[in-house]
């Protein structure tokens, strides 16, 4: 099978600039192609690529198949059960690495916990560029905590990892604990189902994409009320959130006792990210 017999079915679901963008990915990864490979016309085994490309004509997501990710320069493992980071998750880690990084590693004591970690991208990405800080990484999922930990022991980062449900933390809170709190909770409305792709529907997992219609900060609200009281005094809690509900959220941040809420933009220019401060 050449390179463009194996892209070109792939334009049934995906338009021709990513079908080829997937293509030369799996290339890559799986056999060791690069670009020049591929245009001198060297291929893979030819079963396996078949097998490979009715995969992805199911829509499985390629990082799946493949069992891995990119995430700010590193390679993560994935696999269903943790969602597949994304570039405007990254964004929200550099944010905090932005003001991370103007304090001297010697003089660093941050404690940060990351709330519903999934793949541990946030947690291992912060760890690797903030030497020094001491990272706490919570999820519900058995799955993503064993994931997570694997992309730990990958990128060399020394996090403490815990089965907690946010919803129902069974644990007394300690007071003034950490210096920040981060987390991309579920955020996506089950009414915003239409609009979405289906390889993110049938193959991500709902547990880490979804809240119900009536109640779309479920997570936020949880998580402000625990970041209220484990936070240090002037602490800062940062959220990656869903941008139809930007005024709901500065307003119920307010409410549990955040005194500024700060907005930016991620690269869509959509309004995506929160800083707020106790």
């Amino acid at each position: 099978m050449t390179y463009e017999e194996f892209w070109k079915p792939l334009t049934a679901i995906y338009e021709a600039g990513e079908a080829k963008a997937i293509a030369r990915l799996v290339m890559e990864v799986r056999f060791g192609l690069s670009i020049t490979d591929v245009v001198c016309g060297k291929t893979g085994d030819d079963a396996e690529m078949q097998a490979l490309q009715q995969r992805l004509l199911t829509g499985e997501p390629v990082q799946y198949i493949l069992g891995e990710a990119e995430f700010g320069g590193r390679t993560f493992h994935v696999e269903p059960g943790v969602l597949i980071p994304r570039p405007e998750t990254y964004e929200l880690c550099q944010w905090i690495m932005e003001e991370g990084r103007g304090v001297k590693e010697e003089e660093r004591k941050t404690s940060i916990l990351d709330i519903g970690t999934g793949s541990g991208c946030i947690a291992c990405t912060l760890a690797a560029e903030l030497p020094g800080t001491q990272i706490t990484a919570w999820d519900i999922s058995d799955v993503a905590l064993r994931i997570a930990a694997e992309n730990a022991k990958r990128t060399n980062a020394h996090i403490s990892f815990k089965k907690v449900d946010i919803l129902n933390p069974q644990f007394p809170i300690l007071h003034s604990q950490f210096d920040i709190v981060v987390s991309n909770p579920p955020y996506i409305c089950n009414k915003e189902r239409a609009t979405m792709e289906r390889n993110v529907l049938e193959h991500e997992p709902a547990l880490a994409l979804f809240v119900p219609d009536n109640d779309p900060l479920l997570f936020y609200r949880a998580i402000a009320r625990y970041a209220a009281k484990a936070l240090r005094p002037g602490g800062t809690l940062y959220f990656e959130i869903n941008p139809l509900y930007v005024n709901e959220m500065k307003q119920m941040l307010s409410e549990e006792g955040f005194s500024h809420t700060e907005i930016r933009n991620d690269q869509f220019g959509k309004q995506r990210f929160t800083k707020s401060c106790l």
